[in-house]
């Protein structure tokens, strides 16, 4: 009997041991701290349409009068605000891009040009241009170029003034980086040649050029 006693008290001992060794490893287990998940930063996708605004300066070397014995040369500048419509294709991280955009100008500048006073205005400007770009996340550089289209004013005081619709060709670059959701800002360079615009009356041959670098930036909504 004394045998018998002495056997389950040991048998319970050996159970309440485990039980207890349990339970500690299971505290130890609870107090250990989990792993926060990794952050992965959401990936932008440039394909489909978009609409934005942009708004900017322009400036150029000089608008230049020939012919008629009046040459001359001088300095353009002024701000241009306007909108765009474009459509994205995504292949890979590689983006293709066409383009278009109509601003408001206030691009002009004065001058002398065989003795007299001669200015050039240009008051519209448009650009219709092919894109390629490259996705780096949540931002893509890109180079542009196409067709630009826009007014040519040049005027020669006791001459008169002429107004022409011209269309010539742009070239640039730039970066646009997704914000949040749908929306993107931009910021971008842009070459601008019109040609010569038409001759002034009665001055001999005399016509103006228009060319112009611009640097403007944008917002775009994607659809």
């Amino acid at each position: 009997m004394k045998a018998f006693i002495l056997a389950g008290v040991s048998a319970l001992a050996m159970v309440a041991g485990a039980v207890s060794a349990n339970a500690a490893d299971i505290q130890q287990r609870q107090v250990v701290p989990a792993k926060a998940p990794v952050y992965v930063a959401p990936v932008a996708n440039w394909t489909g349409p978009y609409i934005g605004i942009n708004g900017g300066f322009g400036f150029g070397s000089g608008s230049n009068f020939a012919g008629g014995g009046l040459p001359g040369s001088f300095n353009t500048s002024g701000g241009l605000i306007g909108g765009t419509l474009g459509y994205n294709w995504q292949v890979g991280q590689v983006v293709w891009g066409l383009e278009t955009d109509i601003d408001w100008s206030d691009i002009k500048g004065n001058g002398t040009c065989g003795g007299l006073p001669c200015r050039t205005r240009n008051d519209w400007l448009g650009t219709t241009r092919g894109r390629i770009g490259y996705d780096a996340g949540r931002f893509m550089p890109y180079v542009t170029g196409g067709l630009a289209y826009g007014d040519i004013k040049t005027g020669i005081n006791t001459f008169g003034s002429s107004t022409t619709t011209k269309a010539g060709w742009t070239l640039g670059g730039g970066v646009e980086a997704a914000l949040w959701g749908p929306v993107s800002a931009k910021l971008e360079y842009l070459y601008v040649d019109l040609g010569r615009g038409g001759v002034v009356p009665t001055s001999g041959g005399a016509r103006g050029d228009f060319k112009t670098n611009i640097v403007r930036a944008g917002l775009n909504y994607r659809f």
